[in-house]
């Protein structure tokens, strides 16, 4: 069954759900939180359990690739706390304690980048504290000013379109691509790309996302379409 299907997939269509967004014509790749955390059996977040979500820094890879070709926008978020009684993760932090493998300092090393997936300096680096990629960071503004250069000088160059992958998609995936529609960003969601505990959360989660806030896309066809953009 896809990850964009389900036993109530007429019901939900029949209601007037699960409509084509589409691709807008200026993407920005958006990777979320994508460090060892994740993939690391010594961690609280590991997801590497779960076969799809162990294989999906391959897909991201692939996506990063393209999008550097392309010469499309690249834009990484990253999750750091600097108090050590981690106030400064709010009430978060009363729900979620594995929050602290991105406490400043932390011995485990568990925030470290994935090789292949470094953020490189003409990158957008955004932190945050919360799930959203948008939440109190300056995200939506880099992308509707983001700046290239031409033979003239520099040009505005609006995205309109975010090619979303990352973790983890019931987590800041979601979030991120709810905020992005709010905010009037084209949520490409690449299911490939995207990882969680099991399979069941990542499809239910993918279901839903498709259904209301974003389009759920194949590796393939993001690549694709950045190539064309």
């Amino acid at each position: 069954m896809s990850h964009v299907s389900h036993s109530q997939s007429s019901s939900y269509a029949d209601s007037g759900f699960s409509n084509r967004m589409g691709w807008g014509k200026r993407p920005a790749l958006l990777i979320i939180d994508v460090c060892r955390a994740y993939w690391d059996s010594s961690s609280p977040l590991d997801i590497s359990q779960n076969p799809a979500a162990a294989a999906s820094p391959d897909s991201m890879r692939r996506l990063l690739d393209v999008a550097r070709q392309a010469g499309i926008p690249v834009a990484h978020t990253k999750v750091a706390y600097h108090d050590p009684e981690m106030r400064d993760a709010g009430l978060f932090w009363l729900k979620a304690k594995p929050l602290s493998v991105w406490q400043k300092d932390d011995p485990r090393g568990l925030a470290a980048d994935l090789d292949g997936l470094q953020p490189k300096p003409e990158d957008i680096v955004v932190y945050k504290k919360y799930p959203s990629a948008f939440f109190g960071t300056s995200l939506a503004t880099e992308l509707n000013f983001y700046l290239v250069a031409d033979s003239l000088g520099l040009k505005l160059r609006q995205i309109d379109t975010l090619v979303i992958c990352g973790v983890s998609t019931s987590g800041c995936v979601r979030a991120s691509a709810l905020d992005a529609m709010c905010y009037g960003f084209r949520p490409m969601v690449v299911d490939e790309a995207c990882g969680d505990r099991t399979p069941e959360i990542h499809a239910s989660n993918l279901f839903d996302l498709n259904a209301k806030y974003a389009d759920v896309v194949t590796e393939s066809e993001a690549k694709q379409k950045m190539l064309e953009a």
